[in-house]
């Protein structure tokens, strides 16, 4: 077996490397699956010069031109997405400590079929939460109220040993301060299960160019609250490399996993090389 050492990122298809992970090896699992849109997500790096021929118009009337610089792309869509999951989910279950947390990341083409499907594995007494992340960014639906939040669905390995530190939690200012003591304003209130939260900027430092890359802030907030200092956290679908990031900022070990040579590109670049084993786990496919 393959032991888990602190830190490292592996490029291989996520169920055949986590057959080669102890059980009981992490405190938390966050995982951010493709959500079966049906539809491949591509983002592409563009750069835009002045241009008197250019196909492009902007301000005054001004003409451009633009380059694609790069481009990542994967496709989402699966016949059957749950049979596709469950593996995967009894893996996270293995691999889970008894005081740990899983957190699974989907929107709402597929969160109620899957959270029968967790119930099944972790237990339905096992559920903590289901949150939801608002956001305000994007396209705008004509014909329907736009959707603008995504699910992430919360399970205790046990619910009567896992943790959660709330007061390591980032706080929120309260919504109508003005029923609350000015004491209770200055602290700020502890998050409830629906998040207000930003995307990613698209012209932001943050921004690593990986589609459908999540905001820091998202996992520094479930890492805080269901780790401590020097523990081990797993993201099997690591895309950008957010969970390592915002592992790595509060003292925590990660593992990340990957299939994509794009994803395993964009986190070395993102995380370098400092502490950090890159590993080629491919031959396992």
């Amino acid at each position: 077996m393959t032991s888990v050492s602190p830190s490292r990122v592996l490029l291989g298809e996520n169920l055949n490397v986590l057959g080669e992970l102890p059980a009981d090896s992490f405190q938390m699992i966050y995982i951010d699956p493709p959500f079966n849109t049906g539809k491949a997500q591509i983002r592409r790096a563009l750069r835009t010069t002045a241009d008197e021929n250019g196909k492009r118009v902007g301000f005054a009337g001004r003409t451009y031109t633009s380059e694609v610089l790069s481009s990542l792309r994967y496709g989402d869509a699966f016949d059957d997405y749950l049979a596709f999951l469950e593996p995967r989910i009894l893996e996270a279950h293995r691999l889970l400590r008894t005081s740990g947390t899983f957190y699974l990341h989907l929107d709402y083409r597929e969160v109620h079929y899957a959270k029968v499907l967790v119930d099944a594995v972790f237990g339905r007494d096992n559920f903590l939460n289901e949150i939801i992340w608002a956001y305000d960014y994007g396209a705008r639906a004509k014909r329907r109220w736009p959707a603008k939040h995504d699910n992430i669905l919360v399970y205790a390995k046990d619910i009567n040993l896992y943790h959660f530190d709330s007061t390591e939690v980032d706080r929120e200012p309260y919504m109508a301060p003005g029923l609350v003591t000015p004491e209770k304003v200055a602290k700020g209130k502890l998050p409830t299960d629906v998040w207000w939260h930003t995307i990613v900027s698209p012209t932001g430092s943050e921004k690593t160019g990986y589609p459908t890359q999540k905001p820091i802030g998202l996992l520094r907030r479930m890492i805080s609250a269901s780790t401590r200092p020097g523990d081990s956290v797993l993201d099997f679908f690591a895309g950008s490399g957010t969970t390592g990031a915002a592992a790595r900022d509060l003292g925590r070990h990660f593992v990340l996993v990957d299939q994509s040579t794009d994803a395993f590109s964009v986190m070395q670049k993102r995380l370098g090389s400092d502490g950090i084993q890159y590993e080629d786990h491919s031959e396992l496919s």
